[in-house]
C-alpha cells in the first residue's frame, strides 16, 4: 500500500490501516525520542504523544515532502515541547553508542565522557537538536529542515555553531585524541 492509500485508508479508520501506520514509523520516531530524552519511559511518553497527534492531525498532511519527513516533524516537536514541560534536558544518547564521535578503536576516558555528555546538554536548544539530529541520528539536513520548519542552510549553520561550541567545551582534550 502507498502512502497515499495508506493516509487514506486511516483517515477513513481502518484499524489495520491504523496498525500499518504505526508500524511504518515507530522505530524511527522511538529513536528520535529516545535520544532527544535519555530516558526510556519518557521516549515512550514522546512516541505515544507522536501518534495520537499524528492521527488526529494525518488530514492536514499535504504531501509536500515524504510522510516519514511530516512524522519526524511531529515527533521533534513533541519531543521537543515534553522536554520544555518537564525542564530537563540529559545526554539524548548513550555516548558510547555514538560511534562517529570518536575515533575507532580507541577507548575514551570516563571524564571525556562526562564532559561530552555536559557539553551537548549545554548547547542551546536548536543547535543541540540540530546536532542530535544530524550527527547523531543521521538526518540531512534537508530533512532537519522539513522538521523543524527551518531553511536546510539554518541547519547546517546551527551544527557548525554546535560543534564548535563543542571542540572549544572539549579543547583541553584535543592533545590525547591526535593520531
Amino acid at each position: 500500500m502507498d502512502e497515499r492509500q495508506l493516509i487514506e485508508q486511516v483517515l477513513s479508520g481502518n484499524p489495520s490501516a491504523e496498525r500499518l501506520f504505526y508500524d511504518r514509523h515507530l522505530d524511527r520516531v522511538w529513536r528520535l525520542a529516545y535520544r532527544f530524552t535519555g530516558d526510556s519511559d519518557l521516549a515512550q511518553d514522546v512516541v505515544q504523544e507522536t501518534f495520537v497527534r499524528a492521527f488526529e492531525k494525518l488530514g492536514t498532511f499535504r504531501g509536500e515532502s515524504a510522510l516519514s519527513t511530516w512524522v519526524t516533524a511531529v515527533a521533534t516537536t513533541t519531543a521537543l515541547n515534553t522536554l520544555r514541560k518537564v525542564k530537563r534536558f540529559r545526554t539524548q544518547v548513550p555516548l558510547e553508542d555514538a560511534e562517529h564521535l570518536a575515533q575507532p578503536g580507541r577507548r575514551s576516558e570516563p571524564d571525556l565522557k562526562r564532559r561530552m555528555a555536559e557539553a551537548i546538554d549545554a548547547l542551546p536548544e536548536g543547535y543541540r537538536t540540530v546536532f542530535l539530529m544530524h550527527d547523531v541520528e543521521g538526518y540531512t539536513h534537508e530533512e532537519i529542515g522539513a522538521a523543524l520548519g527551518v531553511q536546510s542552510g539554518t541547519s547546517k549553520a546551527q551544527l557548525f555553531r554546535a560543534r564548535a561550541r563543542l571542540r572549544e567545551a572539549l579543547a583541553d582534550f584535543a592533545g590525547e585524541w591526535t593520531a
